[in-house]
C-alpha cells in the first residue's frame, strides 16, 4: 500500500510524521473522509470543497489547490490499484511545540490514506442496527461549528463509540447538552413517520454530512416530504423506521433504540427503496480515478 504525504506517495511501513506534528500533539487540523465505488470517486468535489472550507475557518492555508488535491486522491487511488475503497484526507497545521499556532513552522501535513473500510457486519445492513443512547454528548454549535470536520472534536464521538461496544451495541446516538437527539458516532440520524422523513438540524451541532445531504435530496426527488426539526428520544423510540447514514457508514437500518423496537424492528419500505436509490446512485456518479 502507498500513502499520500506532502507530494510523495510512500510505502504504508515508510509513511511517517514528525512527533512535533500539530495534529498529533493537539489535534490541531481537519479532515474528510470519502468513498470509491467501481472505479468512480463519490461526491469528491464536494468533499474537497469542505475540506478547504474546513481549513480556512481555522487559518490552515493550504500549499496545494483544490485542483492539485483532487489530483493527488485519483493518483494515490490509482498507486493502490483500488477501485472500492475508503479515503481519508487528513490535513495538520504543521510542526511546532506548544499551543500557540506562532509556533508552528513549515507548511501544513497533508496526508491521504486509500484502504477498504467496513464500518458494521454485511448482517447489520440486512437486519438492521440495535443502537443505545450514550451519555457522551455533542458540543453545542456555539462552542465548535459542526461543519469543520475538525480532527480535535472527534474524541467525544470516539469515547460515544466505546460506550456502546461496552454494551454490545451496534451504535450509540449522542443527545446535545440540552436533551435534543444530534447524531451518532460517525453517522447522521433520520426517522420515517406517518411517510415523512425527518432529521435534526445542523443548529444542534451534528455534522452536516455530504451522505446526509445526498439523502435529503435523493428522498424529495422520489416525492418524500423530509424535514429538518429537532427531535427527542420519544420520537424515535415511536417512529415508523430509522436508519443512520454517512460517507464510511453509507447507508444503514436501525431497528432498535434503548431496547423499544422501531416500527416492524425490520428495515422498513421507505429505508430500502432509499437504499436502492443510493445504491444506484453510488454506482452510476462520481470521478473517475481510470
Amino acid at each position: 500500500m502507498k500513502v499520500y504525504i506532502n507530494g510523495q506517495l510512500v510505502p504504508k511501513e515508510e509513511a511517517k510524521i514528525s512527533v512535533f506534528d500539530h495534529g498529533l500533539l493537539y489535534g490541531d487540523g481537519v479532515f474528510e473522509g470519502i468513498r470509491a465505488y467501481n472505479g468512480r470517486v463519490f461526491k469528491l468535489d464536494e468533499h474537497i470543497q469542505r475540506l478547504y472550507r474546513s481549513a480556512h475557518t481555522f487559518l490552515i492555508e493550504l500549499p496545494i489547490s483544490q485542483a492539485e488535491m483532487r489530483e493527488a486522491v485519483i493518483q494515490t487511488l490509482r498507486a493502490n490499484n483500488l477501485r472500492d475503497a475508503y479515503i481519508r484526507i487528513t490535513v495538520s497545521r504543521g510542526t511546532g511545540l506548544g499551543l500557540d499556532p506562532r509556533n508552528v513552522v513549515g507548511p501544513p501535513t497533508i496526508i491521504i490514506i486509500t484502504d477498504s473500510l467496513s464500518l458494521y457486519p454485511e448482517s447489520m445492513y440486512e437486519n438492521g442496527l440495535e443502537v443505545i443512547t450514550v451519555s457522551v454528548r455533542v458540543p453545542p454549535a456555539q462552542a465548535i461549528d459542526p461543519r469543520v470536520k475538525s480532527l480535535g472534536k472527534y474524541i467525544n464521538n470516539i469515547m460515544a463509540k466505546f460506550l456502546a461496544n461496552q454494551y454490545g451495541a451496534g451504535e450509540g446516538l449522542m443527545l446535545t447538552v440540552d436533551g435534543y437527539v444530534a447524531e451518532a458516532t460517525g453517522d447522521n440520524l433520520f426517522i420515517v413517520s406517518d411517510g415523512a422523513i425527518y432529521t435534526p438540524p445542523a443548529s444542534v451541532g451534528i455534522l452536516e454530512g455530504i451522505t446526509r445531504n445526498t439523502v435529503i435530496e435523493l428522498a424529495r426527488q422520489q416525492g418524500y416530504k423530509v424535514e429538518e426539526r429537532m427531535m427527542t428520544l420519544y420520537d424515535v423510540y415511536n417512529a415508523d423506521e430509522a436508519f443512520l447514514t454517512g460517507t464510511a457508514a453509507e447507508m444503514i437500518p436501525m431497528v432498535k433504540l434503548d431496547g423499544r423496537t422501531i416500527g416492524t424492528g425490520k428495515p422498513g419500505p421507505i429505508t430500502k427503496h432509499l437504499l436502492e436509490c443510493f445504491h444506484q446512485l453510488t454506482r452510476e456518479e462520481g470521478v473517475p480515478v481510470w
